[in-house]
């Protein structure tokens, strides 16, 4: 029976845009090497690979520019990017191909890091390890769990041993960070307070790229190209690179603010609600039960602790949603998208924008997904491995997210009164299926959307 629901469709994601002009590297230099094996202290390490399938650089010196070619300040270009409503965005994209950033929006602004500071303690970490690197192998687990799967405790860790705030404080000067600072007085624990920008985050994906050792490029890149989308904590990361792009390459993700990320797998369980002293208060996704819930707002994301200064420069408040990483070939294009959103924003509203933002932007080597994006409703809804109630879940959707349809097809039916229907939709970057009536559409099928083969 058709759902009297309204029709409501999601626009597909913007398509490749005009390459802007961006900043050209300046005529090499060399720097000495530190007796750890990382090179000495830069405005900003540089080395641009001169193609995509070409061999990593040497490690050794770097090559020394001027801080006014690395900062994008004076490029700031808009082209056809699509910064939602109310959405407050720093963007900085660099072409390692070519040498450019072809984005550059509010790059020098300072956001709340949230778990983007865990590189940062991971190179913290590994700094002075060299000339072997040797890893003892409760810290590689530590380390993949902190940079694939954003596990809060590692960073916590990490952010004790290497004596909180005093981790940023050498990290600065190491990789020439202009707009990065420790949390704000009264915040000493936060490690998410870490103050950041896109042009900063950018200077650190280069250094590890271009610069670091080959065993810290290795470990850390490594565990960020095997990034999983259930976070520890339950937060769906498919948000930004790995939604806008097809292949994403490296990804690093932050959040801070949000009550529920509504992502759960098989080898991922919900985290009960508790308070982690680097993003906040969380709360578990709904439990198993029935394909899906309907669901009302969020209540607001918990305020920083009582006592203590406030960061005039960095907002606290605002719900944060960041995607950073690598695109393309050979990590070819590095691209940081930091975002605030208004306080109470629900997890998947900011999810579908940060989404939406990253795929209007200029990516050199990025392929973008075939398919329609539709706007979903309820939580706790199942993804499956076939079209029936019966098959095995894979995980769940944040609530009210939107997603990439591939196609659909009949199965299963299902009833969740006053809608009945059979038809499901199947989900390319989740590999599975849901049920149409929980995507918002006028009829049990979906407009525009072919049958599955």
């Amino acid at each position: 029976m058709p759902s009297p629901r309204s029709a409501r469709r999601a626009s597909i994601l913007a398509a490749a845009l005009t390459t802007a002009a961006g900043l050209l590297l300046a005529p090499a230099g060399s720097a000495a090497a530190s007796p750890t094996g990382h090179p000495a202290a830069l405005s900003s390490p540089v080395g641009v690979r001169v193609g995509p399938s070409a061999a990593p650089p040497p490690i050794g010196p770097a090559v020394a520019v001027s801080e006014a070619e690395l900062t994008p300040t004076g490029t700031e270009h808009r082209s056809a990017v699509d910064i939602p409503t109310n959405v407050t965005a720093g963007v900085a994209v660099f072409d390692r191909l070519t040498g450019r950033f072809t984005e550059s929006l509010q790059a020098d602004r300072a956001f709340r890091s949230a778990s983007v500071v865990k590189l940062l303690l991971a190179l913290d970490f590994l700094w002075n390890r060299g000339p072997g690197y040797e890893v003892p192998q409760a810290d590689r687990d530590r380390l993949e769990a902190m940079l694939s799967r954003s596990d809060d405790a590692a960073a916590g860790h990490y952010w004790s041993v290497g004596g909180g705030s005093a981790v940023v404080s050498r990290m600065v000067p190491r990789l020439g960070l202009t707009g990065t600072a420790p949390p704000p007085a009264g915040y000493p624990g936060y490690w998410g307070y870490t103050a950041t920008t896109a042009a900063d985050t950018v200077r650190v994906y280069r250094y590890l790229l271009d610069t670091a050792p080959a065993p810290v490029r290795d470990l850390v890149m490594g565990a960020l190209h095997r990034s999983e989308r259930c976070a520890a904590d339950g937060y769906d990361q498919g948000f930004g690179l790995p939604s806008a792009f097809d292949g994403p390459g490296a990804v690093k993700q932050g959040w801070s603010g949000f009550s529920s990320g509504g992502c759960v797998s098989s080898g991922t369980p919900a985290a009960a609600p508790s308070r982690v002293a680097g993003r906040g208060s969380r709360t578990s996704v709904p439990a198993d039960g029935a394909e899906g819930a309907v669901t009302g707002r969020r209540s607001p994301g918990a305020a920083p602790p009582s006592g203590g200064a406030s960061a005039a420069a960095v907002d606290l408040t605002s719900d944060a949603l960041h995607t950073t990483g690598t695109v393309g070939p050979d990590d070819r294009t590095v691209v940081a998208v930091l975002t605030l959103h208004p306080d109470g924003t629900p997890y998947g509203t900011a999810y579908s924008k940060v989404t939406a933002l990253t795929g209007s932007l200029d990516v050199p080597g990025a392929v973008r997904p075939s398919g329609t994006r539709f706007t979903t409703w309820g939580s706790g809804v199942r993804v499956r491995t076939a079209p029936t109630t019966s098959s095995a879940a894979l995980t769940t959707l944040p609530a009210g997210v939107d997603v990439l349809v591939a196609c659909q097809k009949q199965g299963g039916q299902v009833s969740v009164p006053p809608y009945v229907n059979d038809w499901w939709a199947y989900l390319p970057q989740y590999g599975g299926w849901i049920t149409n009536i929980y995507v918002t559409s006028p009829d049990n099928t979906l407009p525009g959307v072919p049958r599955c083969s």
